[in-house]
């Protein structure tokens, strides 16, 4: 039996017994028995029970390093945007499991400080992109990067816990639109304009309004912007 196989298996074992008999009350061995695998292999695909309830965040943080690293300075919240979805893709891709865990989880209050922790490893690993991203080393952009982070990992978890509790038809389409309006409270940071001959900077952005609409308030923005 291949390897993520019995890890599936384990897992299924785990929270079936989690069902009948309380987290509590059941133990390592119970698991690998209800498994049909010994102590031993179950230690080789788990180190503890509790590692059997969540999913590989070092997996997960890595496919988030990796997308965040082939990004280029001007795609960057680009990548931020498509590493939250690929964390909730892996949800999606668990589902049952991931409904499971989530009932489990709110249960359990030893597993919810498990969850926080891991939580902020997600916001550490943002938070220190976004920081680089901006190439301030001042206190204040410290902040603003501290807070993008949270407002990142605030939106993904809140579309989350919808889908987690069907409310979410879409939640791909919900993350993308959370991540949209998560990016637009934060200004872009300026840098200065080394090509030395002026020119027009177009900016290209994403809105509900009609053109027709809009038109208008670019227009009183630009007749702002020029008489500043």
């Amino acid at each position: 039996m291949s390897k993520p196989a019995v890890r599936i298996r384990l897992a299924d074992a785990a929270f079936a017994l989690f069902d009948e008999r309380g987290y509590e009350q059941t133990t390592v061995d119970d698991i690998a028995e209800r498994a049909g695998v010994g102590r031993t292999t179950f230690f080789r695909h788990y180190r503890s029970k509790e590692e059997v309830i969540f999913p590989d965040h070092d997996r997960l943080l890595a496919l988030i390093r990796d997308r965040l690293a082939t990004s280029s300075h001007s795609t960057a919240l680009v990548a931020v945007s498509d590493a939250v979805r690929l964390v909730l893709l892996h949800y999606l891709d668990e589902g049952d499991l991931a409904r499971r865990r989530y009932t489990l989880t709110s249960k359990v209050a030893a597993l919810r400080d498990r969850e926080i922790a891991s939580v902020a490893r997600y916001q550490r690993l943002f938070r220190e992109f976004i920081s680089d991203w901006m190439g301030d080393p001042t206190a204040s952009a410290s902040l603003r990067a501290e807070l993008m982070a949270a407002a990142v990992v605030a939106a993904h978890n809140h579309v989350l816990r919808r889908w987690l509790r069907a409310e979410a038809s879409d939640p791909v389409a919900e993350v993308d639109e959370a991540m949209r309006e998560v990016l637009a409270l934060f200004p872009t940071p300026q840098f200065p304009d080394r090509t030395g001959d002026g020119g027009t900077t177009v900016v290209a952005f994403r809105t509900g309004q009609d053109l027709d609409a809009l038109l208008p308030s670019l227009r009183r923005l630009i007749e702002d912007a020029s008489v500043r």
